[in-house]
Formats: C-alpha cells, structure tokens, sequence
C-alpha cells in the first residue's frame, strides 16, 4: 500500500486463536459473535500482522514481528497456532529477509508482537534481525522485566532480555518521532505504556493501531479487551483517536484482524464501520 513516500506491507506470522470473551470484556457473547464467531472452546480467530515499512533511501522498518518459533508446543495449541505460517515465509514473499531489516519498532513486549524479535541459535537465544536496532519505550521495558500476576502470562524475558545483552535496543522514553515521518504516542491502557504508530507522508496518514484496535470488531469505543490493564485508559484515548480518525480519513492498520489487514474507519449516522483498504 502506497503512503506518499512510503510502502507499507502487512505482513502474517500466523493466525491463531483466544479466547472470545477475553478479547472483548464485558460485551455480550451474542454481540461479538456476530462479528468474529467462536469454535467450541470460545475462541475467536485472530491474525499476527507486523508491517513492514519501506522507503527508498532509508532504512528498512518492521514493527512488531509476530510470536516467532520458540512458544513450547503445548502453548501453540492452548493459542491454536497456523504451524504452517510464518513471517520469514511472508517476508519472502515480498522479496525480504530478516536479514535485510534495519529497525524493528516495537508497539509493547506482549508475546505475540515480541515473541519474532528473538530466536533460537546453536548457541542459544539471539536478536533474529541480525543487523537491525530494535526501538523499545522504558517503560514498557521497565515493566515487561517486572511482571506481576496480573501480567506475567503475556511477557516472557527470552523474547525481549536477550536483545538488552546483544547491545541492540535503543530506548525511548517520550512520544514523537523516531525516524523521519514515524512517529509513535503512548495510549496506555493494554499496558501502562503501550503506544500506537503514526507513519505520515505526502499530506496522509496510517496508524498501526497493535492493541488500541486489535481488530475491525473493535471500532466501536466500549468494545474493549479484557486483557487491557488500565481499560478506563482505553475508553478514554479510543475516543478521542476514533473520531480522529474518522475526521482525518486515516489509514487503520489492524494487527489482530483475520480478514481485514487494513482500512478506513468510517461513520453512517451512529454506526461505525470499516471500509477495507485495496492493496495498492
């Protein structure tokens, strides 16, 4: 998808499955059903999409990059994991390898955005991006090094501490830009620091949403996950940034969605819906 001067690919790890009343809190079963039906073990299905950002001239940028390949079988079946996905295969389908990035710009450190910035090696757990500086916030590190129990099962220090030791993070501590015409604002709520990422070029705008909108059936501002620590947070920055959305005609980027990588929110009296962005 063209941007001004950017390209900007989705890209797919995987697609696997959680749990629907999880994702969507306190919203009826026969609500979101309606939108994303569940299998017999109440799971709705969900993609990983990093995306990839290219400009001549610059470097090559992936934000998040999907669970990866070191989850313990067992935990791929609790998640129903497409083994037969992967974000090497969909990197090569578009003619790059993890070789060839640059940066990897991470929205937060949950297992499923972060699990690809790492992988196994002969010699043990390493940066999968072999040359690539990885663009992390403090904060999200601060806490993502010092679960809790309310926390802990979606943060695993193999996918994140090994790139402190390799000397490849660069922290950042406030919102605004990290490379020209990125940048990226902290929303809270998923997580204390969890941030959204503006890519802005030629007079328009996409925004890599990661958990603010997981999906398209989360447009609406009280459709909020229960995994959100600090949900008051969402509801609060989702309302504002719906309706900017809206009025700015903004490129929405969808991690989480398993049809729809990408669209435009858009309003019909009091509904909201998505109108899915063609490829080129």
């Amino acid at each position: 998808m063209r941007l001004g001067e950017f390209e900007l690919t989705p890209l797919l790890d995987r697609h696997f499955r959680l749990d629907g009343g999880a994702m969507f809190g306190v919203v009826p079963k026969t609500l979101w059903e309606k939108r994303l039906p569940a299998d017999a073990l109440n799971r709705i299905s969900m993609a990983m999409r990093p995306l990839l950002v290219r400009r001549d001239g610059a470097p090559l940028v992936i934000i998040d990059a999907g669970a990866g390949e070191k989850m313990e079988p067992k935990l791929q079946d609790i998640y129903g994991f497409d083994r037969s996905e992967s974000l090497d295969a969909s990197m090569a389908a578009v003619g790059v390898s993890a070789a060839d990035v640059d940066i990897v710009l991470a929205s937060h450190l949950h297992f499923d955005h972060a699990g690809g910035f790492t992988a196994k090696t002969p010699s043990g757990i390493a940066p999968r991006f072999p040359k690539a500086r990885y663009i992390i916030r403090q904060g999200e590190w601060d806490d993502a090094t010092h679960p809790h129990e309310r926390n802990r099962a979606s943060y695993f220090d193999e996918n994140y501490v090994p790139l402190k030791d390799a000397g490849v993070v660069d922290f950042i501590d406030e919102d605004g830009e990290v490379l020209p015409g990125i940048r990226v604002r902290r929303t809270g709520g998923h997580t204390r620091h969890h941030h959204i990422i503006y890519l802005e070029s030629g007079g328009r705008t996409a925004v890599f949403t990661a958990d603010l909108i997981p999906t398209t059936a989360h447009i609406d501002v009280p459709w909020i996950m229960g995994y959100d620590l600090y949900p008051m947070e969402t509801l609060e920055f989702k309302r504002a940034f719906v309706k900017e959305a809206i009025e700015r005609a903004y490129l929405i980027f969808f991690e989480h969605d398993p049809h729809v990588p990408a669209g435009y929110i858009r309003q019909d009296g009091k509904r909201l819906f998505v109108e899915p962005a063609s490829s080129s």
